[in-house]
This record gives C-alpha cells, structure tokens and sequence, in this order.
C-alpha cells in the first residue's frame, strides 16, 4: 500500500482494514473503534496500536517473541490468539497489513458461509 501524504500510518491501516470486502467501522464501547465484518470484530483501531486476531495463542506468542516490544496479549481475549501490536514501533507497517488481512481472513472463515462477503 503506498503512503498517502498527511495519512498517519493508523490512518493508512484502518482503510486497509475498511476496504475489505464487507467491513465497516463501528464503535461499539465509547472511544474504541473497530472493523467489523458481519457483526465479528476482526481489527481495533487504537491510537498507535492496532488489535488483531494472529491464530491460536501459540501462533499469537509468535509474535511475542519476535517483537517482545512492541507485541503483547490483548487484555480479556488475548487466551483467544489476539495481540496488540504497537504502530509506529519495530513492525514494519507492511507487516501490519499482512496482519489486518490475516485477522479479516482468521474471522471471515468462522462465519456461517451465508453470512460471507
């Protein structure tokens, strides 16, 4: 995805995530915003961090381990496999695509097949 001038790179991931087939943008607790796809979160836009699904909690401890600063268990899910990763910090914002799509795709698969983009 190429840099869009004045785009901070939150800004830049959220319309990765919201461009996916069927997302939308919701903001279910005051002050978190989420993309949703059906009625399942699959990212949480934070300010300078960003939510994802990353698999199991073992494949999510991947991440732990390769970026210890800026990769953590997110708090009440995180036994689920997802993590917060810092934007701006070690992860290339690349690789944090990768991940939005990774999550969308984790989601995407749980859903009833009618209710699939």
């Amino acid at each position: 995805m190429s840099s869009r001038a004045g785009q901070s790179a939150g800004e830049r991931l959220a319309a990765h995530a919201l461009a996916k087939p069927g997302a939308w943008a919701d903001q279910p607790w005051e002050g978190d915003h989420v993309a949703k796809v059906a009625d399942k979160i699959f990212a949480f836009l934070g300010r300078g961090s960003l939510g994802v699904k990353c698999g199991t909690r073992a494949e999510a401890d991947e991440w732990l381990a390769e970026y210890p600063d800026d990769a953590r268990v997110m708090p009440y899910i995180g036994r689920n496999g997802w993590n917060t990763l810092t934007v701006g910090g070690a992860i290339p914002e690349s690789v944090l695509l990768e991940a939005v799509d990774a999550s969308y795709d984790l989601v995407v698969a749980r859903l009833p097949k009618s209710r699939r983009p």
